[in-house]
């Protein structure tokens, strides 16, 4: 496992979504068993010990983590979700974008006041999507626990938006 460079398994996709992006591809390393459960068990080994009650991520590609990580930490996962994709009653969070707002949305009995939650994701970018989930939970009485990625684009310094939180990601740029 820890002989494996998870940055091997990133590619790098030039203007996409639009032209002077640089996208960073992780199918690559979703579809090599041995790298995703070699990055899977890096984050587990960095949460082994501390308070998780449940993990917590956006969709889409937070879930692809977020759901065998809790596996391996014993705990539940809770996904968050655009308006009118849960079934069930939610709490919702609404926040701003650069140009209007976007709302996020929980079940719920999905993360109750008092408990740890970890926020998980594919990639910390500019930390928007990420603040809005620790804003969402902690209006529930929750508490953040940590924020764990795959990828983080230092540059972007989104870590900085999420603060005071913790964010622990395995690739930086």
């Amino acid at each position: 496992m820890n002989n494996i460079q998870l940055e091997d398994y990133i590619r790098d996709i030039t203007d996409f979504p639009k032209p002077g992006i640089l996208f960073k591809d992780i199918t690559p390393l979703l579809a090599d068993p041995t790298a995703f459960e070699a990055a899977i068990d890096k984050m587990a080994a960095h949460y082994q010990g501390k308070k998780i009650d449940v993990i917590v991520a956006a969709e889409a590609r937070g879930f692809i983590f977020a759901a065998p990580l809790a596996l391996k930490l014993g705990v539940g996962f809770v996904p968050v979700r655009k308006p009118g994709k849960l079934p069930f009653s939610t709490h919702s969070f609404q926040y701003e974008l650069e140009y209007g707002t976007d709302t996020l949305e929980i079940h719920i009995d999905g993360v109750s006041a008092g408990q740890n939650v970890l926020l998980v994701d594919d990639l910390l970018a500019t930390g928007g999507t990420i603040k809005a989930c620790a804003n969402l939970v902690e209006t529930i009485g929750a508490t953040v626990a940590g924020c764990c990625f795959l990828i983080e684009l230092k540059f972007l310094e989104g870590a900085a938006k999420v603060a005071p939180h913790e964010c622990f990601s395995l690739i930086e740029y």
